[in-house]
């Protein structure tokens, strides 16, 4: 498994903005079908946010972020990036970022994981 390493994460008041990094080794980006974000908060399962086919660039995001979170890729640096805006209390929590094979913004199915990155959101 390899190690990716986000950045980005802090606290802002509702209505604001951040951008999230995840930078991964090459080997790992290369291989994998797949990059995304992932939130989790106490109480409640990891949920996706956001992810992007590598190859392709399409991209996935729930009804509760779209319009609102955007997913990009710097092929060049092995690195996705999560822009968001107009940021909401409830989006308060830890992001994670993945990468792997599957097909599916599903924590389940991918293999590499960040450690993680907070973000607090206050209204």
């Amino acid at each position: 498994q390899a190690q990716l390493v986000e950045s980005g994460g802090g606290s802002v008041q509702a209505g604001g903005s951040l951008r999230l990094s995840c930078a991964a080794p090459e080997y790992a980006y290369t291989s994998s079908r797949l990059m995304g974000w992932f939130r989790q908060t106490p109480g409640k399962e990891r949920e996706g946010v956001a992810c992007i086919f590598i190859a392709g660039g399409g991209t996935y995001y729930p009804d509760s972020v779209k319009g609102r979170f955007t997913i990009s890729q710097d092929d060049a640096r092995n690195t996705v990036y999560l822009q968001m805006n107009n940021l909401k209390p409830e989006d308060t929590g830890m992001y994670y970022c993945a990468a792997g094979n599957s097909d599916y913004c599903l924590p389940d199915s991918l293999r590499h994981w960040g450690q993680g990155t907070q973000v607090t959101v206050s209204s």
